[in-house]
């Protein structure tokens, strides 16, 4: 997980600080202002300019914890280390007083975000006056790019076994049987459909479907009904189409194992969905989704289109 952190640039005004300080809160100030609290670890070398880090990083906004993403439990952030002007006011300009094991505990003030325009306005979670707090875990140190490449690989690596898993464990809970795809998704067939018309790759498929949080069962889209304003079937290109996938992974390599007339399910790890990025606000990071599809037919590419994309459907991988 790489997180932006030209986007979270952050302050404290000085009504917070005075209130930490009656509090009798142990916090410093960095010369542009940030207030924050270091809480040591193991100790060793601090990180560099020229270095790169990785680190767990958590906002909580009041007294919700799940508002704003967080790697904890997930893929750490990597970053090559910033020490220039634009870490200014955020966690990057932390991480130079920390070593490797070492949190820290930053307060940030959201009418000072708003001031710096790195929220747009108040709303029912950015709220007047109101502060964030930001948990900040140093794990590494890395003196090469390729270093730090390395431990995400293998970070990535365990983030999909756990998603794997998890939908594993929702497919034994509610019964379900389906087929795992080359790297995790499961295709669950209900209706066989026929045999003879398979989805299969450089075919397209015309689909009904409905998508829900497996977390949760909560629906973000479909076109099976009018809840979500469209119930045009959509055509998808099955396969790798000018260089890219038409839809997720997911579904990618899973929509082979269906054939025209098939009904049943696509399980998908968030890997192979929308993965750390998550979708706008719709679509929370590390979403693993369930959709019910329906194949309603199956059929070649127009000769003439064979050059052009398909239209793409609202369950694109951006």
């Amino acid at each position: 997980m790489k997180i932006n952190y030209n986007k979270m640039k952050t302050t404290i005004t000085a009504i917070t600080a005075v209130w930490l300080l009656a509090c009798n809160v142990n916090y410093e100030k960095t010369p542009s202002g940030l207030v924050y609290k270091v809480f040591p670890g193991k100790g060793g070398e601090k990180p560099k300019a020229g270095e790169f880090v990785k680190f767990h990083l958590r906002y909580v906004i009041g007294n919700n914890d799940s508002v704003l993403p967080s790697s904890y439990g997930k893929i750490p952030g990597f970053s090559p280390l910033d020490t220039g002007k634009r870490s200014e006011y955020t966690f990057m300009e932390i991480i130079p007083k920390l070593s490797a094991g070492d949190s820290a505990e930053i307060v940030m003030s959201i009418d000072t975000l708003k001031s710096r325009k790195y929220i747009p306005e108040y709303d029912s979670i950015f709220t007047k006056g109101g502060t964030i707090k930001c948990s900040l875990k140093l794990l590494e140190i890395y003196k090469s790019d390729s270093a730090m490449m390395v431990d995400y690989q293998k970070e990535s690596g365990l983030e999909k076994d756990r998603e794997i898993q998890a939908v594993e464990k929702y497919m034994a809970q509610k019964n379900i049987k389906g087929v795992k795809t080359k790297n995790g998704a499961f295709a669950a067939i209900e209706v066989a459909g026929d045999p003879l018309l398979k989805a299969d790759s450089g075919k397209i498929a015309v689909i009904k479907y409905k998508g829900y949080f497996m977390k949760d069962g909560k629906v973000f889209d479909t076109n099976m009904d009018t809840t979500k304003g469209h119930t045009e079937p959509i055509e998808v290109y099955v396969g790798i189409h000018d260089g890219r996938h038409d839809v997720m992974q997911g579904w990618n390599e899973s929509l082979p194992y269906f054939s025209k007339g098939s009904k049943g399910k696509i399980l998908v790890p968030a890997v192979l969905a929308y993965g750390p990025q998550g979708r706008g606000p719709e679509m929370p990071a590390y979403s693993n989704l369930v959709f019910d599809i329906e194949i309603l037919d199956v059929k070649n590419m127009p000769a003439e289109n064979k050059s052009k994309s398909p239209p793409q459907p609202p369950v694109e991988h951006e």
